[in-house]
């Protein structure tokens, strides 16, 4: 099984999911080359074998069809509704029949607390890069890539807002 976990940052999760499985082929890819350098020098420390690799979501660096799954945590609440559908239309074409998507993203606030707690992201990410997750649009911004089977597993109140956990099938 291979695994790319996109906008990995320094390697956490990459890390998390190659000691969990040993026997997973585990990539990741991030577009500031200062970050992979952590994320490797992290791998190392952790004995783990992971590739990481520079490129950006809107033009992934890999042929179609190679990966199992695709992991991303905290990454779509950057980028505006264009380079979302871009990136998931990337993942989408990098994943093979029978892949999955999985993502741990903000999502639509389940209540006025948890949309209040939300504004300080906002205030940093911008409202423009932020509105489809406020809005609840990433499983339609998914679907049009392409996807099905798109559902929200799971969703966590925080003190920063709602996190929901996303995931999206690519049919075989």
């Amino acid at each position: 099984m291979t695994v790319l976990d996109l906008a990995s940052g320094t390697g956490t999760l990459a890390i998390i999911i190659k000691r969990k499985f040993p026997d997973v082929d585990v990539v990741g890819v991030d577009g500031d080359p200062r970050i992979l350098q952590i994320a490797k020098a992290k791998s190392e420390s952790a004995n783990v074998k992971i590739e990481f690799d520079q490129g950006l979501a809107t033009q992934l660096p890999y042929a179609d069809s190679s990966y199992d799954r695709v992991f991303s945590t905290l990454f779509f609440h950057h980028l505006g509704h264009s380079d979302k559908a871009r990136a998931f239309a990337e993942i989408f074409r990098v994943l093979k029949p029978g892949g999955q998507l999985h993502v741990a993203d903000w999502g639509k606030p389940t209540n006025f607390l948890m949309r209040l707690l939300f504004y300080p992201i906002q205030w940093l990410d911008g409202f423009a890069n932020t509105k489809d997750n406020v809005e609840g649009q990433l499983p339609n911004i998914i679907q049009h890539s392409g996807f099905n089977d798109v559902q929200i597993d799971k969703q966590f109140s925080t003190v920063f807002g709602t996190l929901t956990l996303y995931r999206a099938l690519k049919d075989e």
